[in-house]
């Protein structure tokens, strides 16, 4: 097998305008998809938590439902059975004179529904975090349940979802790879096309490696300055860093307020 390096180093720095739109819609979905998953799984994880049982065992089968199958068949049923079936058909839709087309509508509606069931388990578990006593004395303090939870419940247990939620838009992006196979054309169907035009496989689906793990490293440094600055909140100063999150390493200590005053 010949490596044609020129052909790779010419699409991993100066990849023509299919490419980078396929980059550019790979990265729109991914934020799209997962704020409406974070608004979504914030109601479920509501509900998990709701004193009414009908509402847990509703939030309980969904996520069952949607962890136990695959993202591929959600994706697969919602764009193309539904419209088989004569449920529901994706319409392309012009929002200004930006056409968005019914894959990547479906596209994201799949995402938020798949990403949307395991983010309700990470608020959940951050929410349950936070002793019960911070909501009792909001209470005594005569706040409204709903303004507990804003004020007081979600900023404590914020830092702690941070790291897995983070982990899972960090996991989001790489499965947005899988929406080449509802036509969605995003980075890996694009090289999917130049590919089957150049036969240069290997050196396409390289230079897509290097853009998947480039995204992921943003992304990863990102949520480490998050973090950092969420502990500097709470008096925490040391932390792991970005070097450390990426390749490993020795884990920082990390210290109390009254550590730090001592």
């Amino acid at each position: 097998m010949n490596f044609d390096w020129g052909f790779f180093w010419q699409n991993l720095l100066t990849p023509g305008p299919p490419f980078l739109q396929g980059l550019v819609l790979t990265v729109v979905i991914s934020i799209l998809a997962m704020a409406g998953a974070l608004v979504v799984g914030l109601g479920i994880a509501l509900l998990r938590r709701s004193r009414f049982a009908p509402l847990r065992v509703i939030a309980s089968f969904y996520i069952w439902l949607i962890r136990g199958t695959p993202l591929l068949v959600q994706l697969v049923l919602i764009y193309t059975g539904f419209a088989a079936a004569n449920v529901f058909r994706f319409q392309d839709v012009d929002l200004g004179g930006l056409l968005v087309k019914a894959a990547v509508q479906a596209a994201i509606v799949g995402l938020i529904i798949n990403e949307s069931a395991y983010i309700s388990e990470i608020i959940r578990a951050g929410l349950d975090s936070v002793p019960i006593g911070q909501s009792e004395a909001a209470q005594a303090l005569g706040m409204s349940g709903a303004s507990a939870m804003r004020w007081i419940i979600l900023p404590q247990a914020l830092r702690l979802m941070v790291p897995p939620l983070g982990n899972s838009f960090n996991g989001l992006m790489k499965s947005t790879s899988i929406l080449s196979v509802i036509g969605v054309s995003e980075m890996f169907l694009v090289s999917q096309s130049i590919s089957a035009a150049t036969f240069r496989t290997f050196e396409i689906f390289a230079v897509v490696a290097i853009y998947y793990l480039a995204l992921t490293t943003i992304w990863t440094v990102i949520q480490a300055g998050i973090e950092k600055r969420l502990n500097a909140r709470v008096g925490i100063e040391a932390t792991v860093s970005p070097w450390q999150r990426l390749f490993g390493g020795r884990r920082g200590s990390v210290l109390t307020p009254v550590q730090q005053e001592a």
